[in-house]
């Protein structure tokens, strides 16, 4: 794995210290007599820790080809079955049926028009770009009520979110945004970070699952098939030392679900979501990793050849929240943090399996739901020739979606923030960078539909005019 010198982050060992050079870092030590101690800066932190980071830690770049943050290549499962959804029939009302009626007699009159609309479509990311945390993004509600059919044609333009949040089921965060977004939001047209590893619940029995707000996460596993869910705060229920740090409620003690844990074996850890415990999360992990075989208490004689898997969700460092500063660590600090722990207690580097964006099994599962949600709204089991990609993060939406071929859209309402004539430098947006997601997506309409084509839907159109008086276009 590269690792670091001092030469290569500008740190010079032989330095002076403050006081013959004033240029130079210094950290000051308080000392019992109110005085401080100048101490220079011979070493990076960087290059003390590199010895225990693996090297696919670094954001992955398209620059570079750095398209996975896996360690070891490797055929991940995705789900094939379509997924029944529990909120189509509840979330898909709209249009009335004399304005599905006179929609379908305008789309009969433009029917290259139609075509194009039906062979693209968008992939969008959450946060940062329809949304901060449970706050719309004011654009992105206009952009999706057109893509939902509010426009020229009355058609709806297939679009699915792709998303490396996660945490709560598919039924509950489609709910969530339906309201926040105040369009109709289907799971059959949703893909959270967690999504496609409900195939591994073929794969193993008992997991411990962590992260996500109180013990939410047992749901998700649950429901994805897996047949003994094993939370945190179980173990912490039957053995509270186990944690030494631990934050422990009422209420996760009512929640949990404690047995004899020195009995079961574990067949593997799943990283669902951001940990609200770390100090416990951690330690679990490094507990069950370093074990004989998955069993608590034991410690195995070789932790490599006897470890169990570790599967986490998605691998991004930041994301964009409802705080003013800059973007906050996710799990992709939380994953590090494990890497570099195993490392320093084994010396060797943690092989682990990434989800989410930009790892390929993500965007192969991307194509099963776009496929299956064209077919509900159009009839058409088919994947459309043009898919753009709108993201805020270039190191996950933007890395991915150009690693696929799709094109991509760096919006600058999250992690990017650079200027709209700029464009990231490792991995950059191959169709632009925009203000906002309605700025995005009425770029990439007007290329496929038309400079013409009107993104508001006139109730007075008449298809015999072929659409005369219809709104402007904005």
């Amino acid at each position: 794995m590269p690792r670091f010198d001092d030469a290569d982050l500008g740190v010079d060992p032989t330095a002076p210290t403050h006081r013959e050079h004033p240029g130079s870092s210094t950290l000051p030590i308080p000392n019992d007599a109110g005085n401080t101690v100048e101490i220079p800066a011979t070493r990076s932190s960087i290059s003390d820790a590199a010895q225990f980071m693996h090297n696919l830690s670094l954001a992955p770049s398209t620059r570079e080809r750095r398209g996975s943050r896996n360690s070891f290549g490797t055929s991940l499962p995705i789900p094939r079955s379509p997924r029944i959804s529990r909120l189509s029939s509840a979330v898909t009302g709209g249009a009335s049926v004399s304005r599905d009626i006179l929609a379908s007699q305008v789309q009969d009159m433009s029917k290259e028009k139609v075509a194009a609309a039906k062979n693209m479509a968008f992939a969008f990311d959450i946060d940062g770009v329809l949304a901060h945390g449970n706050e719309p993004i004011e654009e992105a509600k206009e952009a999706l009520k057109m893509l939902n059919g509010d426009n020229e044609l009355g058609i709806k333009i297939p679009y699915i979110l792709l998303t490396n949040g996660g945490g709560k089921t598919e039924e509950a965060r489609c709910q969530q945004l339906s309201e926040i977004l105040e369009v109709p939001i289907s799971t059959d047209q949703f893909i959270q970070s967690h999504t496609p590893m409900q195939a591994l619940s073929e794969y193993y029995d008992t997991v411990l699952v962590c992260g996500g707000e109180g013990q939410k996460i047992r749901e998700v596993a649950e429901n994805y098939g897996f047949k003994n869910v094993v939370h945190p705060k179980d173990i912490l229920a039957w053995d509270p030392t186990v944690s030494p740090w631990r934050f422990f409620s009422d209420e996760d003690r009512a929640e949990a679900k404690p047995r004899d844990f020195s009995k079961i074996k574990f067949d593997a850890i799943l990283v669902f979501a951001d940990s609200r415990d770390y100090a416990t999360d951690m330690q679990l992990i490094i507990d069950l990793l370093l074990a004989e075989d998955g069993k608590m208490l034991t410690r195995a004689k070789d932790p490599v050849s006897s470890r169990i898997p570790v599967y986490f969700s998605q691998g991004d460092l930041v994301f964009p929240t409802d705080h003013k500063g800059p973007p906050r660590l996710t799990q992709g600090a939380f994953r590090i943090g494990i890497e570099a722990q195993y490392k320093a207690l084994t010396g060797v580097d943690l092989e682990r399996v990434v989800y989410g964006k930009p790892e390929r099994a993500t965007y192969t599962y991307a194509d099963e739901v776009l496929r299956s949600w064209m077919e509900q709204i159009h009839n058409e089991n088919r994947l459309p020739q043009n898919v753009y990609m709108v993201g805020d993060n270039p190191a996950s939406d933007i890395c991915g979606g150009n690693m696929y071929g799709w094109n991509t859209c760096l919006v600058r309402t999250g992690v990017f923030q650079g200027a709209v004539t700029d464009n990231d430098t490792n991995n950059p947006a191959n169709f632009g960078v925009f203000n906002n997601v309605l700025e995005a997506v009425k770029a990439a309409v007007r290329k496929e539909l038309g400079q013409e084509f009107k993104f508001k839907w006139n109730p007075k159109v008449n298809p015999v005019t072929h659409g005369d008086g219809a709104s402007a276009v904005e």
